[in-house]
């Protein structure tokens, strides 16, 4: 691989391939210029809008599922008069496993269209109230009956409202919504936290059919708290793996190989500092490569390793996922290589030729 500079002066600027036909290859000198430029373009991005996720914690609302604990003092009877009981669900053995799991809290139970039934106070609307207006509601209706009563109406079970959690995370599944708000951050610690396969600058929520793509260290970077960012009954939240944003390093180095990027970041240095440097007996430090896809083109960096600064221009200068980076081999290493292709045995018979025999 070498990249002929007389085929990349055409007006155009895109290198031409040996057929003559275009390859739509943008070289691109790296130098200390263009590692600035490249860095503001990244600050300048214009990332995905998420102020829809970010939003203030608000009091647990009650909906349809929820089963309520019901107190009104000096009237124990009250309480445990309409109670749900596990009736029907008694039995031994494996029927009551089942029925442990299955039956409902004791309590009252929001049903389907947000109502519940209170002696005295009959058919009560409660479905998105709050615990203190549903008590509040409550206590007006047994005020006809009762005088001053004093109720207590806390949500002994929540049932109606949950988020998903999927991807690199210690226990994916189900997470309910409580009084705690449900934040991004609580509900991936509620999961466990994120694995060290994981990429917390690929963090997709799904809501209503919409993906908003979250980093997390950028937002933490511009000084945005990810506290910020609730989550709703419905929301999908992924950790996507480190392995589906990687760089290739190939070519001249000590050994080629596939890199995940940290945190959505990985320099040109430490890409080929992981993958041993570029080889000292057949790489050219002066034939350093990146390709990067944009568009349906290509851009093509080069490095010339040899000049003063290009390690720290290297470590300025960050990869995008998808990445190429190749080192190309010296003219020497390539002219070694054909005469082995054209006459395996002349390189080695030619060494015999001129060593001599050392048989004692």
């Amino acid at each position: 691989m070498h990249f002929d500079q007389r085929a990349s002066s055409d007006a155009t600027g895109s290198a031409t391939a040996g057929n003559g036909e275009n390859a739509n290859a943008v070289l691109k000198p790296i130098t200390v210029q263009l590692v600035k430029t490249e860095k503001q373009l990244r600050e300048k991005q214009v990332t995905q809008d998420i102020s829809a996720l970010i939003a203030k914690p608000v009091a647990y609302k009650i909906d349809s599922g929820d089963v309520l604990s019901i107190v009104v003092w000096d009237h124990p009877e009250l309480s445990s008069s309409a109670t749900v009981a596990a009736v029907g669900y008694g039995g031994v053995g494996a029927d009551a496993a089942v029925a442990a799991t299955t039956a409902p809290p004791a309590g009252f139970m929001v049903d389907h269209d947000g109502t519940i039934q209170f002696p005295y106070a009959g058919t009560l609307k409660v479905s998105g109230m709050t615990q203190d207006q549903a008590a509040h509601l409550l206590s007006t209706k047994l005020s006809r009956y009762l005088r001053n009563p004093k109720v207590t109406l806390r949500v002994q079970s929540y049932r109606s409202k949950r988020v998903y959690v999927d991807g690199e995370v210690k226990t994916p599944g189900l997470q309910a919504i409580n009084d705690i708000p449900m934040t991004l951050v609580e509900a991936i610690n509620r999961a466990g936290g994120v694995l060290p396969t994981g990429d917390q600058s690929q963090v997709v929520v799904n809501r209503g059919g919409v993906n908003y793509q979250v980093n997390l260290p950028q937002l933490v970077q511009r000084g945005v708290n990810p506290s910020t960012i609730m989550l709703q009954d419905g929301d999908v939240v992924r950790v996507r793996s480190r392995d589906e944003s990687k760089v290739f390093v190939s070519g001249e180095v000590v050994s080629p190989r596939a890199l995940p990027m940290h945190n959505g970041r990985l320099t040109l240095n430490e890409a080929l500092g992981e993958s041993g440097g570029v080889n000292p007996l057949s790489g050219d430090g002066s034939q350093i490569y990146v390709i990067r896809r944009s568009g349906t083109d290509q851009i093509v960096y080069q490095l010339d390793g040899r000049s003063p600064g290009a390690l720290a221009m290297a470590e300025n200068f960050e990869l995008s996922p998808k990445d190429v980076v190749y080192v190309a081999a010296t003219p020497l290493a390539n002219w070694h290589r054909a005469i082995s292709l054209i006459l395996p045995s002349a390189l080695s018979g030619a060494v015999g030729a001129v060593t001599p025999a050392t048989n004692k």
